[in-house]
């Protein structure tokens, strides 16, 4: 019979934040696959958790899934757990879950502490509707994937979680103001620990903050999606690059009787379809001949 995974979640600073739950299956066990073992072991010793420990990261991680797996399939219960957080969020945990579900090995995730989650419920930004970017890429070599994603984000009207680093932050933050605009924003920072802060503001003044000041610690930032309005008053300026006449012919010409080409170049336009008549009249008798 195969061994379970167990996708444990630690303390991202605050280590009365681990559950019962996690502290008892990382003592019953028979492996910890730890992101970085020189890091976890503090946990251990803090909660006297014996267990043995291998490692598992991002650099090992497809060859070390397969080493793992064939753990797990010779019936070896096995806990995952990164440097802080919930396996396989923005971690290499995702690789060693894959390939257990590929071998039918069983997969069970044990709730606890992640970042996104707790930023954006301190936020103060909507969080009905959210996407997660984790980090967006840095280096030479992946700026084009790094202005990729920023310009899929342009549009993006769910709110937005991003972590940086402190020594990428200002770049970031600079980054996402050319792209969004002004925004509404949340930088949260040093989640759970001693000098955890949360300063909302807007991207523009995040900048000249960060200008002016050294930036500490590890952040999450949660940006405002587009809003609805902004969407609507972008589509009415594209419309208000056309004439009327060209508006009404942009209709017309794909089949529209005028009433109803009429009816949806007033939409477009944020006008009433009386005053689409009034315009369209008012060129229409400007082009009559003077028959005086």
């Amino acid at each position: 019979m195969a061994g379970t995974l167990y996708l444990c979640a630690t303390p991202i600073g605050n280590l009365e934040d681990i559950t019962f739950r996690v502290l008892r299956t990382l003592k019953e066990v028979d492996l910890i696959a730890a992101e970085d073992t020189r890091h976890s072991i503090k946990l251990m010793n803090h909660f006297d958790i014996k267990t043995p420990m291998t490692c598992y990261h991002e650099y090992n991680k497809v060859e070390k899934a397969r080493e793992l797996v064939k753990k797990l399939k010779e019936g070896i219960n096995i806990a995952l757990i990164t440097d802080a957080g919930t396996p396989g969020i923005s971690d290499p945990g995702e690789e060693l879950v894959r390939q257990c579900f590929e071998e039918d090995i069983p997969v069970t995730s044990l709730p606890g502490p992640a970042a996104c989650i707790t930023a954006l419920t301190m936020s103060g930004q909507p969080v009905r509707r959210f996407c997660f970017e984790a980090f967006l890429p840095n280096g030479k070599a992946d700026k084009k994937e790094r202005q990729r994603i920023l310009e899929e984000l342009r549009g993006e009207t769910r709110t937005m979680v991003i972590y940086e680093a402190p020594h990428h932050l200002l770049q970031t933050l600079k980054d996402l103001e050319e792209v969004l605009g002004e925004r509404s924003i949340s930088i949260c920072r040093e989640l759970t620990k001693k000098h955890e802060a949360v300063r909302r503001t807007t991207l523009r003044e995040a900048v000249s903050f960060y200008e002016r000041e050294e930036p500490r610690g590890e952040f999450v930032l949660v940006i405002e999606g587009k809003s609805l309005q902004e969407i609507r008053r972008e589509e009415i300026s594209q419309w208000e690059q056309m004439t009327l006449e060209e508006h009404m012919a942009f209709y017309m010409n794909r089949g529209m009787e005028k009433k109803e080409a009429m009816k949806a170049a007033a939409k477009d336009r944020g006008i009433s379809k009386r005053e689409v008549y009034q315009q369209l009249h008012g060129q229409e008798k400007a082009q009559e001949p003077d028959s005086r």
